[in-house]
């Protein structure tokens, strides 16, 4: 505690009027996007498995948090205080299995509690299972919250073969569309192929976002050892035929010249399948 009070002390002195010029020109709004900057850098360390860098990074964001928590008291009346009694009551409520005397059966129903008490808090529209579809949300994230809300009520499918042939009848349904050349029609079903293939992640027990961090994280390293593959034997890759490029890309590949991330591994944020919404 007496680190996050020095913490706490570091960002009243920033602010102060004889602080530090852009700390004190920040607001609200102008935090906002460096907080999501921070915590893209925190999940980033969770993929890669870095705990030294982890550590770095829940500090960067911990700072983030408590100088916009700072701000917001300045210029919008929000206290610190109020800010965590609210959320520790909010904990409280939300865990009656564990601070009153509600008794539960796996993770399955503290997440049908948690959303039964969010929906009676929030007065949400009980007549769907999601009132809440998260708009500000990525849509990759979107839509595996989207897909575990129904999954609940059992409209889900039985096994992943079956998401399997779905994903082939959403690519059978775009190779119709470009032969007709009907873009509107085309960009509707590639959309409906990535939602079936967020499906089959989240089937496996796979959270989408990360998969795709991760595999963009591999194709990156993977071009780049390409591109010095390319310098040490003088091709200029502007210039360079498809054809170079592919078979530059192909020994790449049969050498592992890139360093691979643990793309098997489950996502931190799953637990046995299920999340809190």
């Amino acid at each position: 505690m007496n680190e996050l009070k020095r913490l706490l002390e570091i960002t009243r002195r920033l602010r102060a009027p004889d602080g530090c010029p852009w700390d004190r020109a920040q607001s609200v709004a102008s935090l906002a996007p460096q907080l999501r900057e921070e915590l893209c850098e925190v999940l980033g360390a969770v993929n890669s498995l870095d705990e030294d860098n982890l550590k770095e990074e829940l500090g960067d964001i911990l700072f983030g948090v408590l100088m916009l928590c700072r701000v917001a008291e300045e210029d919008l009346g929000i206290s610190l205080e109020e800010v965590s009694s609210g959320i520790a009551a909010k904990m409280q409520r939300r865990h009656p299995h564990v601070f009153g005397k509600t008794e539960v059966e796996g993770v399955g129903e503290v997440v049908d509690n948690w959303e039964r008490i969010k929906a009676t808090e929030k007065k949400l529209d009980v007549s769907t299972a999601i009132p809440d579809t998260c708009p500000h949300l990525p849509a990759l994230v979107r839509a595996q919250k989207i897909q575990k809300k129904v999954a609940r009520l059992g409209f889900d499918w039985s096994c992943a073969r079956e998401v399997l042939d779905k994903i082939k009848e959403e690519v059978a349904e775009i190779e119709v569309e470009i032969e007709k050349g009907n873009e509107e029609r085309m960009g509707e079903e590639i959309a409906d192929l990535i939602f079936s293939a967020v499906n089959l992640a989240r089937f496996q027990g796979f959270d989408a976002e990360t998969l795709l961090h991760r595999m963009i994280a591999r194709w990156v390293k993977r071009f780049q050892a390409l591109e010095a593959l390319a310098g040490k034997r003088g091709l200029d890759l502007a210039s360079a035929s498809l054809e170079e490029m592919d078979d530059l890309w192909d020994e790449v590949s049969r050498r592992g010249a890139y360093a691979p991330t643990a793309a098997g591994e489950k996502s931190t944020t799953e637990v046995a399948g299920k999340d809190r919404a």
